[in-house]
C-alpha cells in the first residue's frame, strides 16, 4: 500500500506483562465498534508513529508504557473506502505502570480491558489482521526476545555550513530549520524513555539534545569519544562507549555525526548476538535529524530489530 494524503495512519502496540513467569497481553473491548482489538490510534498532525502510539495506549487504556521492539504493521481498506495502515511495537507494562494506572475506568474509546494469556487472546481477537500481529509478538516470548532495550543512534540535527562560519568546526549552530528539527524528534525518542542520553561535545549534537533532554528529565553527558574531531584524529572510543551502553542493558540516546555514526552502529551489531548478519547500510546513513533505534534482547543480547525515523514534516 502506497501513502497518499487520504491514507489513515494509526500506531499502537501489543502490551505484555509477565505474571508467574507467563505472559499475559492485553485486549481493549470497543463497544461502540463491537469488537474486541489491540490498542492503538490515529496519528495527529505534527506526531511521529511512536509519539503517537505511547499517547493513544495512554488515552485507551491509563498504562503509561514506553516502546520495545516493533512488530510490523497492517493495512486494509476501512468501511469508507479509505486505505489505513498501523504500526505496531511490543510495550511492556511494568509492575509499577500497573499498579499506578489503578482500576481501568471505561472511556470514549474503550469499554473494558482485559489481561488474557497468548492463546486465548487468539480466540477472542475480533480481525484476523490482530491476531498476525499478536503472532509475531508470540515469537518473540518463545525466543525470549519480548524485553528489549533501545540503542538509539542519532544523527545531530541541521547546522550552519563551514563555509559560513568562522568559528572552528565543533561550534558551529544549527540553524532555525535544525532547531526546528531537533524539536521534532524528541517526543518521538522519548517514546523508548531513554535512561542515559551521551553526546559528542561538538555544539551541534548539544543542541540537538536540548529538546529530549527537558522532555525526558535526564542529563546530556558529553564526551569526545564520539565526536567527529576525534574520529577523524583517530583518537575516538566509539567501541568503548557502545560496549559500555550494551552492558548496562538499558536504553539509551548517543548523538553524533555522519562519519561517526555507520562506525557506531557497526559496534552495536558487533556486540549483539546476530547483529554482525545484518545489513545496516540504511540504518547507518542518516540524514540530519535522523535516527536510528537498534532493538536488543534482555536475555540474551541479541538485535531483535531496527527500525529508522526522523523529523515529522
Amino acid at each position: 500500500m502506497s501513502i497518499t494524503s487520504t491514507t489513515v495512519v494509526a500506531a499502537g502496540a501489543v502490551l505484555f506483562r509477565f505474571v508467574d513467569g507467563k505472559s499475559r497481553v492485553l485486549l481493549i473491548h470497543r463497544d461502540h465498534h463491537g469488537d474486541v482489538s489491540l490498542p492503538k490510534g490515529k496519528v495527529d498532525p505534527g506526531e511521529s508513529t511512536p509519539q503517537a502510539a505511547v499517547r493513544e495506549i495512554r488515552e485507551e487504556t491509563g498504562y503509561r508504557v514506553s516502546l520495545g521492539a516493533p512488530l510490523g504493521h497492517v493495512e486494509y481498506v476501512m468501511p469508507g473506502g479509505r486505505d489505513k495502515i498501523v504500526h505496531y511495537w511490543a510495550a511492556e507494562v511494568t509492575d509499577e505502570a500497573f499498579t499506578a494506572a489503578g482500576d481501568f475506568t471505561p472511556n470514549s474509546e474503550v469499554g473494558a480491558i482485559e489481561w488474557v494469556s497468548i492463546d486465548k487472546a487468539r480466540t477472542k481477537l475480533t480481525y484476523e489482521r490482530d491476531a498476525e500481529v499478536l503472532d509475531r509478538f508470540a515469537d518473540r516470548v518463545a525466543t525470549k526476545r519480548a524485553r528489549t532495550f533501545a540503542l538509539v543512534a542519532l544523527r545531530h540535527a541541521k547546522t550552519t555550513s563551514p563555509g559560513d562560519w568562522d568559528g572552528s568546526d565543533a561550534t558551529r549552530p544549527l540553524l532555525p530549520a535544525g532547531r526546528k528539527q531537533a524539536k521534532s524528534i524528541a517526543p518521538g525518542i522519548a517514546a523508548w524513555a531513554p535512561q542515559r542520553i551521551v553526546s559528542s561535545t561538538a555544539a551541534r549534537c548539544l543542541a540537538t539534545l536540548e529538546p529530549l533532554s527537558a522532555l525526558t528529565r535526564v542529563g546530556v553527558k558529553q564526551t569526545d569519544s564520539i565526536s567527529q574531531d576525534a574520529f577523524e584524529r583517530g583518537t575516538d572510543d566509539v567501541a568503548g562507549v557502545v560496549a559500555k551502553r550494551l552492558k548496562k542493558r538499558a536504553s539509551a540516546v548517543l548523538c553524533s555525526h555522519g562519519p561517526v555514526l555507520p562506525e557506531l552502529i557497526r559496534q552495536i551489531a558487533l556486540g549483539t548476538k546476530g547483529g554482525d548478519r545484518l545489513d545496516l547500510r540504511r540504518a547507518s546513513s542518516l540524514s540530519t535529524g535522523e535516527y536510528t533505534v537498534l532493538h536488543v534482547s534482555v536475555d540474551d543480547a541479541s538485535l531483535v530489530a531496527v527500525e529508522t525515523h526522523g523529523p515529522v514534516a
